[in-house]
């Protein structure tokens, strides 16, 4: 059972949570839906907004249902690297990602999350645009891209947050 939060009321470093804990991005409806797992975003404010920004190689699964979808999820799981260790390694037009890992799909008016989360963070799509070669200030950077998928950077706005009661 979740309780809906502000965004302000997220417990834990963000900077950390992202780092150590890992999140599932997830993105589209009963119809269809992919989740990812992701190390790499911020949290922060953007346009008078509380906001995220994730980051996603363009031949993820995932990346077509944040393409069709206005909204996306991002849940934290805790020390839960089982479900990592699925949806980090495994692409769902292979195999049932959330059969795999044990998640119980929530569908909501947005999108979809997973009931096993501690946290989930609903997002609505405001932003995406593709790394570009001439932005890199550091040869470091642009050397982790060596296939040219460079990501692209999504920002969405927090319009709700769930916590695990």
């Amino acid at each position: 059972m979740f309780k809906e939060i502000s965004p302000k009321e997220i417990k834990g470093n963000p900077i950390k949570m992202i780092d150590e804990e890992w999140m599932l991005i997830s993105a589209g409806d009963e119809k269809g839906f992919n989740m990812m797992t992701a190390s790499w975003g911020f949290m922060g404010e953007i346009w008078h907004k509380d906001s995220v920004v994730i980051a996603i190689r363009p031949q993820r699964y995932t990346m077509e249902f944040v393409d069709k979808s206005d909204y996306f999820t991002l849940s934290f799981y805790g020390d839960r690297k089982d479900i990592h260790a699925v949806c980090g390694k495994q692409s769902g037009r292979d195999i049932n990602k959330a059969e795999a890992a044990g998640l119980t799909p929530v569908f909501s008016d947005e999108t979809v999350y997973f009931e096993e989360a501690r946290l989930v963070i609903v997002c609505k799509k405001r932003y995406k645009g593709r790394l570009q070669p001439e932005g890199f200030t550091l040869g470091e950077c642009a050397e982790l891209y060596p296939a040219d998928d460079r990501h692209y950077m999504i920002i969405g706005e927090i319009v709700k947050v769930y916590e695990k009661v």
